[in-house]
């Protein structure tokens, strides 16, 4: 359906185009020639406090919300502009080259928006310090100008933590070598030795059983030892795998940022001020 009355979709839930909600329309503004709907802010964040400007150019209505071909962040970090009662061409160029599309001559021409109300107010009623918090605008921090006396400081803190990963892995791998052994063994072998005995009275007898001249053999056997080896297989130690934790310093740097606040005192104006109430 054409966006032709602003009625019809003020206050209604912005969408992009996934249906993902972005926001809630706030106030609408108008071509100050034709009176059509042009723009329409959009009121993001938790709580509603943060409105940008979207363009209508390429906005749909389906009767239940308004759905743009932008998402929720790229309206969010749209350029704030302190529109009040009247979008002025260089403000809306502005938003133009920041949404990517061309503001065109007839856009020059025509001069500026004015809002719906003509004042610069919802239809609700708000004040333009409600509408500047509501945009972010001076005074809207944590704490500030339009919360009390102070603001808020803050700053990133650095946590480091671990994480276990995989670093490698190891293995047990059995496999046969061959090696040389040595050892020193006593072996023993017999050798002949002649023993001449005279002849005594007691071994006459023996010595007179033959004949007196003959010719004989007499052989004697001998013996030696030799190295005999032998193998046998057997279990020597048991190896397994284990791990141990060991802890070093491993040192991280990251960039953390934080507000700094200081005083801007500007006496200059003070004093005019005070030589022109003299």
């Amino acid at each position: 359906m054409e966006l032709s009355s602003s009625s019809r979709f003020q206050g209604l839930d912005v969408v992009d185009g996934s249906g993902k909600k972005v926001g809630s329309v706030g106030q609408v503004y108008l071509d100050d020639e034709s009176g059509q709907p042009e723009w329409v802010t959009v009121k993001t964040g938790m709580f509603g406090t943060g409105e940008s400007f979207v363009p209508l150019s390429e906005a749909s209505f389906d009767g239940g919300a308004v759905s743009v071909p932008f998402d929720k962040d790229k309206v969010k970090d749209a350029p704030r502009v302190d529109a009040d009662e009247h979008l002025d061409p260089e403000q809306e160029r502005e938003l133009y080259r920041y949404y990517g599309r061309d503001y065109g001559t007839a856009a020059a021409a025509a001069g500026g928006r004015q809002t719906e109300s003509g004042t610069g107010r919802a239809a609700s009623g708000r004040t333009e310090n409600a509408v500047d918090a509501e945009r972010g605008g001076p005074g809207s921090d944590a704490s500030g100008p339009n919360t009390d006396e102070a603001m808020t400081r803050s700053e990133e803190r650095l946590e480091v933590g671990t994480e276990s990963r995989e670093s490698g892995r190891a293995r047990l791998r059995k496999f046969v070598v061959t090696e040389n052994v040595t050892q020193t063994v006593p072996v023993s072998h017999e050798e002949v030795r002649i023993e001449r005995e005279p002849i005594t009275d007691a071994n006459r007898d023996e010595a007179m059983s033959g004949g007196e001249i003959t010719e004989e053999e007499h052989e004697v056997t001998l013996h030696e030892e030799r190295p005999v080896t032998r193998k046998e297989t057997v279990p020597v130690e048991r190896v397994r795998l284990d791990t141990e934790t060991v802890t070093d310093q491993e040192q991280v740097s990251e960039q953390v940022r934080k507000e700094q606040i200081e005083a801007d005192e500007d006496r200059g104006r003070d004093a005019s001020v005070d030589r022109g109430r003299e």
